[in-house]
């Protein structure tokens, strides 16, 4: 009886509440007892999968279990999604994407086999950019004002290479309809399709992220004519931004890259993930690499990310309203 007592004491403090460990604190202090996969909805190459990559080398360095990018491209990220919330809640598998996609698919998508708030746990934001808009260097404009003049000159002429139903393909969605251009989509199977597409002349003009298409900027296989975000950007100063044309003020729009996971993962563990994430992001080397390709390292909270994501889905659910765009 006196052991029995004495271990019963053991777990109380001296403020008399017990203190024993729960199965979910448990589980959180022993993760990650093996290999961490994270979804991407986009084929390999593109944004999601090189920060997986980048951000992933640092993660299996301090925890000793690999990281592994898992790409799952398709149907704008969403059969990637589907996959996350059909898998155990146990932080051993992830998904990073462009989380302005999660919040446009519900409006865009007559159907979807989940829903974006009650499924997925938001755990962080890790990366900002802004969209460059570039054009083959065969298509004679050298500004947004003399682009839209081009498209309302030759209406249904202009081809735009997208992932429908895309952060991407809205953000240019919210330009036509601004302007009272026409232009058309070429459906694409992710950013990497769509730089393509535009290097080879097959498409016109596109907006993408700086991660994929900076490089090519600079070897003249496109031309930037404008950048997406609300002020001008350091990295290139002298290129304007969207929102300096005429009929366009205001307008301000770009990639942010997050981490989402299934609704059930434990708080204990998003919060230890996001901690993380948010150090490794901080590292001389990670920062210096992401501003290199064109990224601003940010890492908003869970509840943050959460909010944004909620503002988003309510942004975009009255653009696609609108336009009457709609995907099955």
């Amino acid at each position: 009886m006196r052991a029995l007592t004495a271990a019963a004491i053991a777990v109380l403090c001296c403020d008399g509440y017990v203190h024993a460990q729960t199965p979910a604190a448990s589980s959180a202090q022993a993760w990650p007892v093996k290999p961490i996969r994270v979804l991407v909805g986009a084929p390999a190459g593109g944004t999601s999968d090189i920060l997986v990559r980048l951000v992933g080398a640092k993660l299996t360095e301090a925890w000793g279990q690999q990281v592994i990018s898992d790409p799952r491209p398709g149907a704008n990220g969403n059969i990637a999604v589907e996959a996350l919330v059909r898998s155990a809640p146990d932080g051993y598998t992830l998904m990073l994407m462009d989380i302005g996609n999660l919040s446009i698919s519900p409006s865009m998508y007559a159907k979807l086999p989940f829903d974006i708030i009650r499924d997925i746990a938001p755990v962080t934001t890790v990366t900002y950019s802004p969209y460059l808009l570039t054009t083959h260097p065969s298509v004679p404009v050298k500004s947004v004002a003399e682009l839209i003049a081009l498209a309302r000159k030759n209406p249904g002429k202009l081809n735009v290479p997208v992932g429908l139903g895309s952060a991407i393909h809205l953000a240019t969605l919210e330009m036509q309809q601004r302007v009272g251009a026409k232009w058309i989509y070429i459906p694409t199977k992710g950013g990497q399709a769509s730089v393509v597409s535009v290097m080879t002349g097959d498409g016109d003009f596109l907006m993408m992220g700086v991660v994929q298409t900076w490089v090519h900027v600079k070897s003249r296989k496109l031309r930037l004519i404008a950048v997406s975000s609300e002020q001008r950007e350091p990295a290139f100063p002298d290129v304007p931004t969207v929102a300096e044309t005429p009929g366009l003020e205001g307008y301000s729009a770009g990639s942010w890259q997050g981490i989402i996971a299934p609704a059930k993962l434990s708080s204990e563990l998003v919060m230890k993930l996001h901690n993380e994430v948010k150090r490794v992001i901080a590292l001389p080397d990670v920062a210096d690499r992401l501003t290199s390709l064109g990224s601003r390292p940010q890492a908003k909270t869970p509840q943050e990310t959460g909010k944004w994501i909620a503002s988003e889905k309510e942004k975009w659910a009255k653009l696609v309203k609108e336009s009457g765009y709609k995907l099955e």
